[in-house]
Formats: structure tokens, sequence, C-alpha cells
């Protein structure tokens, strides 16, 4: 049964995730703002309140979140198995945040959403909004930090 239950949170977490294709980005959304505006966190925040769970606001705080399965020191060869829908990224940005576990800093988050797709909200060219990304382009990128699964198996 429990099973089944996550199983439909994560169907329900990109089913939610789709419909915000092309949504505006918004570096610091203010909470009024979210559903027509996100950044990074205000994105991954809104995804999991849909389906019912609680995470915090900010990216330092989410990648506290959750059980690690990968971080700087255990970094190896991501392949698709290794993830699950829901599965949020962990990044080092310009714009981070520190803390003792996370002395590099964290600075975006990025959500795996199944068949080699990840979502996020995020500027880096063109026009910022929530936009898909290629499993390779983001699981080789140098500044990744950790995984963390926020959904219990």
């Amino acid at each position: 049964m429990a099973k089944n239950k996550i199983e439909e949170q994560r169907k329900r977490l990109k089913y939610f995730a789709l419909k915000k294709i092309n949504t505006p980005y918004k570096y610091g959304v203010k909470k009024s703002e979210i559903g027509k505006f996100f950044d990074c966190s205000s994105f991954t925040q809104y995804l999991y309140k849909r389906i019912g769970l609680d995470i915090p606001r900010s990216t330092i705080l989410q990648a506290g979140c959750g059980r690690a399965i990968m971080t700087q020191k255990s970094k190896r060869q991501l392949r698709e198995k290794d993830f699950k829908i829901g599965d949020l990224l962990f990044f080092k940005g310009a714009k981070g945040h520190f803390n003792q576990e996370f002395p590099n800093g964290i600075g975006h988050v990025i959500m795996y959403l199944g068949n080699s797709q990840f979502i996020h909200a995020g500027g880096n060219g063109g026009k910022p909004k929530v936009k898909l990304e290629e499993f390779k382009y983001i699981t080789s990128r140098p500044d990744l930090q950790v995984i963390k699964r926020i959904l219990k198996d």
C-alpha cells in the first residue's frame, strides 16, 4: 500500500511540473507571486506542496531534506536507473548559500522528471522560465553537490 502511495505521489509531481512548463522565472519571487513566477526553490517547494509535503523555501534548506543518494564525496558516473521521479539535484552557484553541511554552497535545485529529463525554473540564456533539460547535460555538470530523495521508498 505504501509503495503504491509513493508511486502515485511521483505521478502527481510529474503532472503538476509539466503543467508549469514555460512559467516565467523570477529570482527571489515573492510568496504572493508563486504560481505566476518561480525561482528554482519556490518551484520545487510548490510541486511538493501540491502532493501534500512541505519542504523549506530555500535551496540550502531543501538540500538538508530527504536521503542523500549521491554526495560530492560519493560522486560517480550517474545512470538513469539511479534516479526516481521527484529526486532533487542541488548545485553550487554564485548566488548560493553556505553552511557547515554544504561549504561549497547551494545555489540551484533541479528535479528529476523521468524519461531522462529534469525540470527546473532557471535563467541561463534565452528567456528564463520553467523548462526541461536532458539527462546527460545535467548529470555531467561539475557543480553538482548532492542528490536527495524526498519521497521515501
